[in-house]
């Protein structure tokens, strides 16, 4: 998909230090809880965070 924004990440990296418990691997689910915890007006933008989210955490699994 290319490169994220540094902003994606900064609010990204935030929302996993102050809400880790809130988060899992799983998309939607990071959706719901992107949209509870953050104010983000943009569908899309709240979408680019919880991929950005639900990838950081697949990631650490491995």
């Amino acid at each position: 998909m290319g490169i994220k924004p540094s902003y994606i990440k900064n609010l990204g990296e935030e929302l996993l230090v102050k809400h880790r418990d809130r988060f899992s691997g799983d998309f939607d689910e990071n959706k719901h809880a992107v949209s509870e915890v953050a104010v983000i007006d943009s569908k899309g933008v709240r979408n680019r965070v919880a991929g950005y989210i639900s990838r950081k955490i697949n990631t650490r699994k491995r």
